[in-house]
C-alpha cells in the first residue's frame, strides 16, 4: 500500500481563499481584521515565522501590525504594550512570538492578552473553553491538523486516535479536539513504555514530539491516517518530521509530508482565528 498524500499547501490555499472572501465582506462594512504580531529578541527562526505570518495577513485582506523589540525589552514594557493592543479597536488578534527572552515569564504574557484577542488559543481561559466544549479560539496547529484529517473524507466517529506528545500547545488540545469529533483517544508520551503497542491499534496517529524517527512503519496500522507535526532536520540538514516518511507511507492510508503538511496549515488557522475575532467584534 502507498499512502495518499495529504497536501497541506493545497488545503491551506483553499482555506486562505475563503478567508479573503470573508475579509472582503467585513471590509464592505468598514472593518479590516487586524493582527498584531510582537517579537522580542533576535531568535532567527522566530523572525522567519513572524515574517511569514505578517505576509499571509497582507496577502489575504487582513491588516497586520508588526512590533519588534530587542532582547533587553522588559516584561513590564511588554505587558504595557499588550494592554495598549487590547484597547485598540483596530486590532482583533494579538500574537506574541515564542520563545521569549528568559527574563520574561511567557505564561504571564499570554494571560495578559484579552481572551477576545487570544488567536493563538494559549491562555488558561481558552484552554478551559476548549475542554468544556465552549466557543473560543483553538490553538492553530491542532486546529490545522483537524482540517487535514477532515480533508481525507474519513469520519472520526468511533475511531481510535493516538496522539504522541502532551504539550500544552499541541498534544493536549489535539486530544481534546479529537474527543470532540467522537474519536476514542489515547495520549502517549516520553513515559509510555511501548508506544507501538498503542499506535498499531490506531486509525489515526498524530506525532508531535519533535524527535525524528519516532513513528516507524512497524508501529502503524495498515490504512491509518498519519499526521506529522514534527519539524526536525536529518543528517543532511534537510527538514523532516517525527515520522519515518519513507517507511510509514508504504503502510498508512493517508500521510502528511514535512515540509508541506501541517506547517502551512498552522499559519492559515491563525488567519481564520483572527478573522473570526473580527467577525465576533463586529457582531457578524
Amino acid at each position: 500500500m502507498t499512502a495518499q498524500l495529504i497536501n497541506g499547501n493545497a488545503l491551506s490555499q483553499q482555506i486562505r481563499a475563503e478567508v479573503a472572501v470573508r475579509a472582503a465582506k467585513l471590509a464592505e462594512r468598514g472593518i479590516k481584521p487586524g493582527l498584531a504580531v510582537v517579537l522580542v529578541g533576535e531568535d532567527p527562526a522566530s523572525a522567519v515565522y513572524v515574517r511569514n505570518k505578517v505576509k499571509a495577513c497582507q496577502d489575504h485582506g487582513l491588516h497586520s501590525v508588526f512590533e519588534k523589540y530587542d532582547a533587553a525589552f522588559t516584561e513590564a514594557e511588554l505587558l504595557a504594550r499588550i494592554q495598549a493592543l487590547n484597547a485598540d479597536p483596530s486590532i482583533h488578534g494579538i500574537l506574541v512570538q515564542m520563545p521569549l527572552p528568559k527574563h520574561i515569564n511567557p505564561q504571564r504574557v499570554i494571560e495578559a492578552i484579552s481572551t477576545a484577542k487570544d488567536v493563538d488559543g494559549y491562555s488558561v481561559q481558552s484552554a478551559g473553553d476548549l475542554m468544556a466544549g465552549l466557543p473560543g479560539f483553538r490553538p492553530c496547529t491542532p486546529y490545522g491538523c483537524m482540517k487535514l484529517i477532515e480533508s481525507t473524507g474519513q469520519s472520526l466517529r468511533g475511531k481510535h486516535a493516538v496522539v504522541i506528545g502532551r504539550s500544552n500547545t499541541v498534544g493536549k488540545p489535539m486530544a481534546l479536539l479529537l474527543l470532540q469529533a467522537n474519536a476514542t483517544v489515547t495520549v502517549c508520551h516520553s513515559a509510555t513504555p511501548d508506544i507501538g503497542a498503542f499506535t498499531r491499534q490506531a486509525d489515526v496517529v498524530v506525532a508531535a514530539v519533535g524527535r525524528r524517527g519516532t513513528l516507524t512503519a512497524d508501529m502503524v496500522k495498515p490504512g491509518a491516517i498519519v499526521i506529522d507535526v514534527g519539524i526536525n532536520r536529518n543528517d543532511e540538514g534537510k527538514l523532516c518530521g517525527d515520522v519515518d516518511f519513507a517507511g510509514v507511507s508504504q503502510v498508512a492510508g493517508w500521510i502528511t509530508p514535512v515540509p508541506g503538511g501541517v506547517g502551512p496549515m498552522t499559519i492559515t488557522m491563525l488567519l481564520v482565528n483572527t478573522l473570526e475575532a473580527a467577525e465576533r467584534a463586529a457582531g457578524a
